[in-house]
């Protein structure tokens, strides 16, 4: 169920839009939209913690990669270590 308090998504990025790009305050910003200056400042916030998410997912997949292929490379290595170590025994 919709919460129907909720302001339309368009006004939320209107707000985001005019604090970033024009550089308004937060008051400016809500006499003008009809909203509390807390209201957009709760926007604020929430959007730079959805940017921080993202980044940190990001980062999280490239970890993930990375293990996998130095997982791979120890997997190689045990494999060469282990042919070396039967060449020498059977010398």
């Amino acid at each position: 169920m919709e919460n129907p308090f909720a302001y339309p998504e368009e006004l939320r990025v209107e707000a985001l839009r005019l604090f970033r790009e024009e550089g308004k305050s937060l008051r400016a910003i809500g006499a003008q939209l009809g909203v509390s200056h807390q209201t957009v400042r709760n926007w604020i916030r929430q959007d730079e913690q959805n940017a921080s998410d993202d980044v940190s997912a990001q980062e999280v997949r490239q970890l993930r990669r990375r293990v996998r292929a130095l997982e791979q490379e120890r997997e190689i290595l045990k494999k060469a270590v282990a042919f070396f170590a039967r060449e020498s025994e059977d010398r």
